[in-house]
């Protein structure tokens, strides 16, 4: 899965650190979200999306870059 989270965690200047204890993860499972080695549960993706301010869609799509 495809992700824009390192690109809205850049844009309000955020390390993954910070973003990771907004979250209460690891900033290991940031990592790991930014590079795609995973994926995050749905109750993560609600909290990462209410954190943004965007649609889970906003930040996520699948491989061929849909929504």
């Amino acid at each position: 899965m495809n992700n824009r989270l390192k690109v809205l965690r850049a844009e309000r200047n955020m390390t993954q650190g910070a973003l990771a204890e907004a979250l209460d993860v690891s900033r290991q499972t940031i990592n790991a979200l930014e590079t795609g080695k995973y994926d995050p549960s749905l109750p993560l993706a609600f909290k990462l999306a209410r954190l943004f301010g965007v649609p889970i869609e906003d930040i996520f799509q699948d491989e061929q870059g849909q929504p």
